[in-house]
């Protein structure tokens, strides 16, 4: 294709790549360069029939005229990456110049927001994937291998989880495992334990939303896998058949190297939407045991006192920056596959 004609052709979609993607994510990058403006505070008299005190309030008036002429506020390059609420490498080298031992330290780095964040982040990431991928797949083959009348029912309540929104379902399994609820008064039962609460364990809360992340994920993949299951040649799997390999055989040695790239790429877009795991915490109201990354952005920008833009964006990077660290290894692997097969 001459290079003319391929500007033209990629133009639109390099322009609509610029101005949704690129732009947003260079505004949200100088944004985290800045703190939030100074606040000037003055002492204000403030009487009642008790009798009259000092009180020191914020000058909204001048705060109001410091805002107007800053509005990203105030610049301080990548401190707030290195503060206490993100990398905090101040707190990190303290911990380890007191030479304390290792597993004090390790509980250290995850008392800190910004890794105790990244800790769940990275469990709820590599506990859903794997396991959806392989569930997806298992029953891409189950259902494929159905009686074409019963396919369609049987599809439709298959992604059925991935038609409800994030926030809903995940608030229809909160109220399920609540102590009233039909599965956490079926465990109390069996358990013989009226007192037992799913959602007063920390590790039940974070398995909670792992098994969450599973059910709501899951359909994605079958969807994938179901399709390029019709891509697959025949003349292999009837030759396959004649000679005597199994089902399993057949999957393993036609169906799987034929779907491989599809693993591939579901593996890819389930890494980076796990990663940015939100809804969930917010539907279980977890957040006092599970925080994530995207979560943690969600504080910054409700606090109720000052919104902070600054540590939101500079959350917003390393994010960024998480997901190319964990894209890095497929794409270069995939790179090198697609360079030794021309």
């Amino acid at each position: 294709m001459p290079h003319k004609t391929f500007f033209w052709f990629f133009f639109p979609s390099g322009l609509a790549m610029i101005l949704f993607i690129g732009l947003p994510i260079f505004s949200s990058f100088f944004q985290s360069l800045h703190i939030e403006t100074e606040q000037i505070l003055i002492e204000v008299e403030t009487c009642d029939p008790f009798g009259c005190e000092m009180e020191v309030q914020v000058d909204q008036e001048a705060t109001g005229l410091l805002r107007e002429e800053s509005p990203l506020g105030r610049f301080n390059g990548f401190g707030t990456y290195l503060d206490r609420n993100h990398l905090a490498f101040d707190d990190l080298g303290a911990g380890w110049e007191t030479k304390t031992s290792i597993r004090n330290f390790i509980s250290i780095v995850l008392n800190l927001p910004f890794y105790k964040s990244l800790l769940f982040t990275l469990t709820f990431c590599f506990s859903v994937t794997p396991v959806v991928v392989c569930l997806g797949f298992v029953v891409a083959l189950s259902v494929n291998a159905l009686a074409k009348s019963i396919k369609g029912p049987v599809i439709f309540g298959t992604i059925l989880p991935m038609i409800v929104t994030p926030l809903i379902g995940s608030l229809v399994l909160f109220w399920m495992i609540d102590a009233q609820g039909i599965l956490g008064a079926t465990l109390q039962k069996i358990l013989d334990d009226p007192n037992l609460s799913l959602k007063a364990s920390r590790n039940l809360t974070w398995i909670t939303l792992i098994i969450y992340g599973i059910w709501h994920n899951t359909p994605f993949a079958f969807v994938v896998f179901y399709a390029a299951l019709q891509t697959v040649p025949q003349e292999p799997v009837e030759a396959a058949i004649i000679d005597g390999a199994s089902r399993f055989q057949r999957v393993r040695y036609i169906v799987l190297p034929h779907v491989y790239p599809v693993a591939t790429f579901i593996a890819l877009i389930c890494l980076m939407d796990n990663f940015r795991v939100f809804e969930p915490i917010i539907g279980f109201s977890a957040e006092g045991v599970a925080q994530s990354l995207s979560w943690m952005i969600y504080k910054d920008l409700r606090n109720e006192t000052l919104m902070l833009f600054g540590s939101a964006g500079a959350t917003s990077m390393l994010t960024i920056l998480g997901v190319a660290i964990l894209l890095t290894p497929v794409l270069i692997r995939t790179w090198k596959e697609f360079r030794t097969d021309r």
